[in-house]
């Protein structure tokens, strides 16, 4: 899910000094009370409400690997998922998943084209 943004939280709290109550804020903002609370909080500890990080374990095959694979894909298309498998592990030294795989050929919006 993707954070509500800075500008949002900053409308919201703002609503708050203005005498707004927490129950109206959220009703008006279309927010939960408890996030309100969060923000609120937050702002006091660390002095802005911009939106964390979003938790978990960085891709295996980022953002700068997919032009790598885009061209593996490419070079190579009727390839199966298990011998892409197989030649990203040679070419990248990198053993991965066929499940890892075809999510990371999924964002590329790549498709398999059958030759006759």
């Amino acid at each position: 899910m993707k954070a509500y943004s800075e500008d949002l939280r900053i409308r919201v709290l703002a609503a708050l000094e203005g005498g707004m109550s927490r129950a109206e804020a959220a009703r008006t903002f279309q927010v939960s009370v408890s996030s309100i609370r969060r923000w609120r909080a937050q702002h006091a500890a660390v002095g802005h409400l911009r939106p964390k990080r979003p938790t978990g374990r960085p891709r295996t095959i980022g953002p700068s690997a997919e032009m790598r694979l885009m061209a593996q894909l490419s070079a190579t298309p009727d390839a199966t998922l298990p011998e892409h498998v197989s030649a990203w592990a040679r070419a990248q030294g990198t053993s991965v998943s066929r499940w890892t795989l075809s999510r990371a050929i999924a964002r590329l919006h790549w498709s398999r084209k059958k030759s006759l």
